[in-house]
C-alpha cells in the first residue's frame, strides 16, 4: 500500500509542469516571443500526432526505457502551450496507452504554422504523477529536475491495495406507528473483496436484490418498540486501486436512458455539445475528458441548499452542489451526446490516519470509450487541481462501494417509489422518508 501525502513541494512542482522549455538545453524561457498563435501551435501538434497515428495503425508511438507505448491522443493542454522563439514552441498533450494509463507528454516543436516539426518528446506525467518538474534557475531560465518521490507523494490517495474494516452504524428515529427500513449491501466484485464480520440488526431481515443494478439490499418492518434501535454492519475490505477496465459484453442501453434526476437533451445536450466543440470526428474518451473538464472549471463544491440528490438540473442551474450533483451533471452530459455512463456510491477512506470517522458518503461515476469503462471523480479532482488528471481514468484504494446506479428497483419497493440512489438506510413511515442518525468508521490493521 502506497499512501500519498499532501507535501507542499509537489503543490509547487504542478505549478510548473508543462512550462515553456529550449528545446537544446532543456531551459524554459522567461520571455515569451509570439511569433504564432496558440491556436496554431495547437494545430500544428494535432496534426504531427494525427499523421504519427494514421501511419501506426491508430497508435501514436512513444519508446520509453522499458517499452514501446502505444497511445491515443486525450487532450492537448491550451493553457500550457507557449511560444519558444521565432520559429519554436512548446506543447503539453495527454495521451492514453491500452491498459487506460493517462501519460503527460512535453512536446518541443519549431516551424510555421502549417511546418511545424517535432524536434523532442519527453514524458512528463503518468497519472498524474510527475517524472520530473521545473526548477527556475539565477539565469532565469528553467530547468528539468527529476522528482525522486513522484510514486509515493500525491495528495492523501491510497495505491495498489488498501485494506481495513468499515463500521457502517445507524440509530433509528423514533417511531409512532409502523415503518420500512432498505439499508445497502455492500458486494465483492473485481476491485473490491467484501467480508461481513458482524450484523447487528433489531429485527427479522429480509435479503432482496435491485437485478437491474446488481445491488443487495436489507429490508425490514419496524414499529414503536424499535425507535432508537441501533443497526451495526461490520465489514473487512480489501480493495485495489481502480483504472478503466474491459466492458464484459454488450453495454446495457440504460446507461445511455434518463433517469428522473439525470435527464438527457434539451440544454444538457447543448452544452454537451459546446463543451466538445471541435471534437466532433474525436473519439468518445477525448469528448469525456472536455465534459469533465467543463464541470471541474465551471462548478463548485458547494454543500448549499437542495444539495445531496444528484439532481442534474438543480446542478446546471446553480452550477454547485456535492459529489451527487458533479457526478450527474456529468451523466447527464455524456449520455446526451451518446457516451454511455452510470453513478455508483460508497465511502472515501481517509489515508492520513488508521482509524476514525469518515465524512460520509461519497460517489463517482463511470464512463465506457475504446472498449473499456473508466472510472472519473469529479469532485475530488475540483478539490484538488493537482489530482484531476489522476481522477480521470482512476480511483484510488481507499475506498468501499455500497450500491451502484440510479432508480432503483426493489421488492417491497418503498412507497415514494423507485430509490433516488441508496447509501444511507432509507427509512418510510407511510409513504414519507425520515432520517435515522448515521455514522461511518474504519479502522486499518484491525
Amino acid at each position: 500500500m502506497k499512501i500519498l501525502k499532501p507535501y507542499f513541494f509537489l503543490l509547487l512542482f504542478s505549478l510548473f509542469a508543462c512550462q515553456r522549455t529550449d528545446n537544446n538545453n532543456q531551459e524554459v524561457e522567461t520571455a515569451i516571443q509570439k511569433r504564432v498563435s496558440i491556436d496554431e501551435i495547437e494545430a500544428g501538434i494535432k496534426a504531427y500526432i494525427d499523421a504519427e497515428t494514421a501511419d501506426n495503425n491508430g497508435y501514436f508511438l512513444i519508446n520509453n526505457e522499458e517499452k514501446q507505448l502505444r497511445l491515443k491522443l486525450v487532450r492537448v493542454h491550451t493553457e500550457y502551450l507557449s511560444n519558444l522563439g521565432p520559429s519554436k514552441h512548446f506543447a503539453c498533450v495527454d495521451l492514453a496507452d491500452e491498459k487506460g494509463d493517462v501519460y503527460d507528454v512535453d512536446f518541443f516543436l519549431e516551424g510555421k504554422p502549417g511546418e511545424m516539426k517535432v524536434t523532442e518528446t519527453s514524458l512528463h506525467k503518468l497519472n498524474g504523477k510527475p517524472f520530473y518538474t521545473w526548477k527556475q534557475v539565477v539565469d532565469k531560465t528553467w530547468r528539468k529536475v527529476p522528482v525522486e518521490t513522484a510514486s509515493s507523494d500525491l495528495l492523501g490517495v491510497v495505491e495498489l491495495e488498501d485494506s481495513f474494516d468499515f463500521t457502517y452504524y445507524a440509530q433509528l428515529p423514533e417511531l409512532k406507528e409502523k415503518a420500512e427500513v432498505w439499508i445497502p449491501i455492500a458486494q465483492s466484485d473485481d476491485f473490491q473483496t467484501i467480508t461481513v464480520k458482524s450484523m447487528n440488526l433489531p429485527t427479522k431481515e429480509r435479503n432482496i436484490e435491485d437485478k437491474e443494478n446488481g445491488n443487495k439490499m436489507i429490508y425490514m418492518e419496524l414499529g414503536p418498540e424499535h425507535s432508537g434501535s441501533e443497526i451495526e454492519i461490520i465489514y473487512h475490505v480489501n480493495r485495489i486501486e481502480k483504472g478503466p477496465y474491459d466492458a464484459n459484453g454488450k453495454v446495457d442501453p440504460m446507461y445511455l436512458e434518463p433517469n428522473l434526476l439525470m435527464p438527457i437533451g434539451g440544454e444538457f445536450e447543448e452544452i454537451a455539445l459546446e463543451a466538445t466543440k471541435g471534437k466532433e470526428n474525436d473519439g468518445d474518451l477525448v469528448k469525456a475528458r472536455a465534459l469533465y473538464d467543463y464541470i471541474i472549471d465551471n462548478m463548485r463544491y458547494m454543500k448549499f441548499g437542495d444539495y445531496g440528490r444528484g439532481d442534474a438540473v438543480y446542478a446546471c442551474d446553480t452550477k454547485t452542489g456535492n459529489c451527487t450533483e458533479f457526478h450527474s451533471f456529468f451523466i447527464s452530459l455524456a449520455r446526451s451526446i451518446g457516451i454511455p455512463s452510470r453513478f455508483a456510491i460508497g465511502a472515501s477512506i481517509p489515508s492520513d490516519r488508521n482509524e476514525g470517522g469518515i465524512d460520509g458518503y461519497h460517489c463517482w461515476a463511470e464512463f465506457y470509450a475504446d472498449g473499456k469503462w473508466w472510472p472519473v471523480d469529479i469532485s475530488e479532482g475540483n478539490k484538488y487541481t493537482a489530482l484531476a488528471t489522476y481522477y480521470f481514468g482512476r480511483h484510488p484504494a481507499n475506498r468501499i462501494e455500497l450500491s451502484k446506479g440510479r432508480d432503483l428497483k426493489v421488492n417491497p419497493s418503498p412507497g415514494t417509489g423507485p430509490i433516488n440512489f441508496i447509501a444511507y438506510p432509507l427509512v418510510e413511515v407511510k409513504g414519507e422518508v425520515i432520517y435515522p442518525k448515521v455514522r461511518f468508521s474504519f479502522e486499518r490493521g484491525a
